[in-house]
């Protein structure tokens, strides 16, 4: 199964990333993920279920540990697992 995550970290400065965002984001960049993109206002990656769930894990974690004081993410189902995909 693919899936899709989306997220965002709080709390926002519009001046310089905060920590929390900073961390999210490198969670998610160095996670065996596929179709990145990060932006200011959300965040976006895609891959195979249990990689996608084991970079929410982190990203839950390593954000909150940075000072996140809320994480908002949304998970979606995109495909079904391809060939080699658990």
């Amino acid at each position: 199964m693919r899936l899709r995550v989306e997220f965002t970290t709080e709390p926002f400065d519009l001046d310089e990333a905060p920590e929390h965002a900073v961390v999210a984001r490198e969670v998610i960049q160095s996670a065996e993920l596929d179709a990145v993109d990060v932006g200011p206002f959300g965040n976006t990656a895609e891959g195979g279920a249990d990689e996608v769930l084991t970079a929410v894990d982190a990203l839950l974690r390593k954000s909150l540990a940075a000072g996140a004081t809320r994480v908002s993410l949304q998970v979606n189902v995109i495909g079904a697992a391809g060939e080699g995909e658990k």
